[in-house]
């Protein structure tokens, strides 16, 4: 694969003020940072985590996309939650959008997030090999 180095924003407001990008591909791999289900400044399923995780991961995997690469490069997953409640709903919408793909996947908890709305943030890395 190329050597250089490509990133892609996606316009989210924390990208220009944190300074960081959506995706990086580098070498075989592309990884995918904190994705919430925030498009723009709209939040999509605010009080639903699993609405919240659908969302996100679908901005994850359109960010894939840029690099032309689709749902069968996932590799690994992470999902944030706020609420330990939560872990159900949230892992219904991984296992139905990743289920015949299997990646490696881990799940946290965590303290919260920068807008107290934001129930659910996922991550995660593509091979392109």
């Amino acid at each position: 694969m190329s050597g250089a180095v490509r990133r892609v924003q996606s316009g989210s407001p924390w990208e220009e003020s944190f300074g960081f990008a959506r995706a990086v591909a580098a070498g075989d791999r592309v990884l995918v940072g904190g994705t919430t289900s925030f498009k723009g400044t709209v939040l999509y399923g605010e009080g639903d985590p699993y609405e919240q995780a659908k969302v996100a991961f679908t901005s994850a995997l359109e960010a894939i996309g840029e690099f032309g690469l689709g749902i069968e490069s996932v590799i690994r997953t992470r999902m944030y939650l706020t609420h330990v409640r939560d872990v159900d709903a949230v892992g219904r919408a991984h296992q139905e959008l990743f289920d015949a793909v299997r990646p490696v996947s881990t799940l946290l908890v965590v303290e919260g997030f920068v807008d107290p709305r934001i129930l659910v943030e996922v991550e995660l890395e593509a091979f392109r090999g």
